[in-house]
């Protein structure tokens, strides 16, 4: 029987194509089940954004089956952190959560060129969420 997760995250951007489906793509990767990882979207799209499924293919990180999904109060209740990039104040707040706000350029409507940068960005986010998680472990 594997550990319980160290925590539990949820990203949230208006979509749910692009940003937050990198930055969870990103901590699966990085974090493996030592964390819980959900993501979803204040007016979820209909699918990913190709340039971002592109973009984390050539950083080694697949999210091509990925589906954009809705925002609900029952997963923000359910994560330990909550951060959104852009979705404005679509996040019900509860008590005891960590709330972050990521500042994030859209990559909507971007091709792969652009959207690079961001996942780069997304990326160390991500890796200093994780050493975050994992300091909080230690102590």
């Amino acid at each position: 029987m594997s550990p319980a997760p160290l925590a539990s995250v949820l990203f949230v951007c208006v979509h749910n194509a692009g940003r937050s489906q990198m930055a969870a793509g990103f901590l699966d990767h990085l974090a493996g089940d030592r964390v819980e990882v959900r993501s979803a979207g204040s007016a979820p799209g209909d699918r990913v954004n190709p340039a971002a499924v592109e973009a984390m293919r050539e950083a080694g990180v697949d999210i091509s089956a990925r589906r954009p999904k809705v925002l609900t109060t029952e997963a923000v209740q359910a994560s330990d952190y909550v951060i959104t990039m852009g979705c404005g104040d679509a996040c019900p707040v509860f008590p005891g959560k960590k709330y972050l706000d990521w500042v994030l350029d859209d990559p909507a409507g971007q091709g792969v060129e652009a959207v690079r940068p961001i996942r780069d960005e997304i990326r160390a986010l991500v890796e200093a969420l994780v050493a975050e998680i994992d300091a909080k472990r230690a102590v």
